[in-house]
């Protein structure tokens, strides 16, 4: 039997990309829609007999290379899922706040460490934005960290980095991890990450993942971006050779990628306005407009949610229903931009269903 666990993650009930005859398109998970141009890849190329560097040095060099950070402040991770895990566990954090509705994952990873969560609320009477400093600040006196992302999953809503300084500015004795994995695809992408800010506040972490943007999620890559004090700590806990030799060549040739990372943010860009403005005539939908590569919706009026999911599942395409996150269980579900030839069929399936459903 499988575990409820699993069903808190978008594409786990995907067995094949077909339905029938017809192809699955999921837009029920945020990764690009189109692979970067890293070349033909053989096995005779990873030299699979030997074992990888022990400390990820491949990843190491994307991060100096792209982003002009010191290799003593990367932790190279199996994915940013083995930085979620880590971080709550080696810190020894024992009462973290998250933000609600959020990824799953930072209340499991604190829960399995011995933490207790305090929620910091999103409303939805305000788009899901990000509560003011006060409200943030009060819920710190009563925690020894904030973790969160930038843009946050579901809702796409932004945190912006200068509330991050000014907090842990003002807690220099708590934690602030900031999970990274969407922000490529928000237009304020360089100037809105603190990977490059993270040396000047040592108690500022950013966790970041390589396989939403560069649609390598099979390959499981990712850093914990920190103070070398802090990398140098968390060494202490983590297992060694987590991320193999496959992913380390990858990771490299990544840096030969500037071409594929400005279309594909052009195309995100360009795909979200149109999206927005096809979806802003259908009566019933309410869109929340965030700054990722997916967006949060809610189905208000008529037929349920089920209904809706049903004939896009005889489409042939998958969304994340989202009912299972805390204050989203009226009717919310959340969707990828993808190619322009795929966000047409899935408009065209919306619009179709307000005709069929009598929405």
């Amino acid at each position: 039997m499988t575990s409820l666990y699993y069903h808190k993650h978008g594409g786990a009930g995907i067995k094949s990309n077909k339905e029938g005859d017809l192809e699955v398109l999921d837009f029920s998970v945020n990764i690009s829609p189109i692979l970067p141009p890293i070349g033909s890849l053989s096995l005779d190329a990873f030299s699979l007999q030997s074992y990888p560097s022990i400390d990820g040095r491949g990843v190491k060099d994307y991060y100096q290379g792209r982003y002009d950070i010191d290799s003593a402040m990367v932790l190279p991770l199996n994915g940013a899922i083995e930085g979620i895990y880590l971080l709550p566990r080696a810190l020894q954090l024992r009462r973290i706040a998250v933000l609600s509705p959020s990824f799953y994952e930072y209340e499991r990873a604190g829960r399995i460490a011995g933490g207790e969560i305090v929620f910091v609320p999103l409303e939805a009477d305000n788009g899901f934005k990000l509560p003011g400093i006060e409200v943030l600040a009060d819920a710190l006196r009563h925690a020894d960290a904030f973790f969160a992302a930038n843009p946050n999953n579901p809702t796409g809503t932004e945190v912006p980095p200068e509330i991050i300084m000014a907090l842990a500015s003002r807690f220099p004795d708590k934690w602030f991890i900031i999970d990274e994995a969407f922000i490529q695809f928000t237009p304020a992408f360089p100037d809105n990450s603190l990977m490059g800010k993270v040396k000047a506040l040592k108690n500022v972490i950013v966790v970041h993942s390589l396989t939403k943007f560069y649609a390598l999620p099979g390959l499981r890559l990712g850093a914990v971006i920190a103070h070398p004090a802090v990398i140098k700590e968390l060494l202490d806990y983590k297992e060694p050779w987590t991320v193999n030799s496959i992913a380390e060549s990858v990771a490299a040739r990544l840096l030969e990628c500037s071409a594929y990372e400005e279309s594909l943010r052009a195309m995100i860009f360009s795909e979200k306005e149109r999206i927005s403005a096809s979806l802003s005539i259908l009566e019933g939908m309410k869109l929340i407009r965030g700054v990722a590569n997916f967006f949060l919706a809610q189905w208000q009026r008529g037929c349920s949610l089920d209904e809706l999911l049903l004939y896009l599942k005889g489409c042939g395409i998958q969304v994340r229903d989202c009912r299972n996150f805390s204050g989203l269980e009226v009717n919310y579900f959340r969707f990828a931009v993808r190619t322009p030839i795929e966000n047409s069929r899935f408009l065209s399936a919306l619009h179709a269903a307000a005709v069929s459903l009598k929405l």
